[in-house]
């Protein structure tokens, strides 16, 4: 029993380390989508061993620190920027940040993740096309309690330089409650203008460098 259970452990280790290893290196973004791809390449499709989103989250900042210390703080400086850009342009929709930009776990795959406020989203699309900014239109289903029904609401995606932009769109109240983290099962950590300024600045005089300056 002592070494079926050391064997479990094992297996959930290994599937851990390489769905975080996918999560870096292919570009999956989706921790359940990760998780399959990883059982799937080590032979484990009918295990019950998977591993919980916030330990994939865990190994993938660990792997990162190991194998990404050069590229992947770049690549998250440049995103906090261009977060930030994004953020000034909708101001008048009370955007957030959330996501990896935010936690700090963003790379070159990822994009920059906001929710906006409006209670007329279609404002969204008609900012976007008085600006000539291209996009398109989708939905994304979240929860708010781990008793209820998810909702779905609009996102757009678009591109705005070198960077892949999603906005969530909720009601104007909908600020008050965030819904809640597929990592952790707790409401999104959301930062406001603000407090990303403050990232952007702190990034700043960090001392990290671009490769160009290198």
């Amino acid at each position: 029993m002592k070494a079926r259970s050391t064997k479990d452990r094992r297996m959930r280790q290994l599937l851990t380390q390489e769905a975080a290893r996918l999560m870096a290196d292919e570009g999956i973004a989706s921790f359940y989508k990760a998780k399959c791809k990883a059982a799937e390449r080590l032979g484990a499709t009918d295990t019950r061993n998977m591993p919980g989103n916030h330990e994939i989250e865990q190994a993938l900042m660990d792997y990162q620190r190991l194998f990404k210390a050069r590229t992947q703080p770049v690549a998250l400086r440049r995103l906090r920027t261009g977060a930030l850009r994004a953020m000034r342009f909708f101001a008048d929709f009370s955007p957030r940040l959330v996501g990896p930009v935010l936690n700090g776990t963003a790379d070159e795959h990822s994009a920059v993740h906001l929710h906006a406020f409006t209670d007329t989203p279609e404002h969204i699309s008609l900012f976007l096309l008085e600006h000539d900014i291209p996009f398109e239109l989708g939905e994304r289903r979240v929860s708010f309690s781990k008793k209820e029904e998810p909702l779905t609401y609009p996102v757009y995606h678009f591109v705005a330089g070198a960077e892949s932009m999603e906005i969530t769109v909720f009601p104007v109240d909908g600020i008050r409650q965030a819904p809640l983290s597929p990592v952790d099962g707790r409401p999104v950590k959301r930062a406001a203008l603000a407090a990303v300024e403050k990232l952007v600045e702190e990034n700043e005089s960090s001392g990290v460098r671009t490769l160009e300056e290198e």
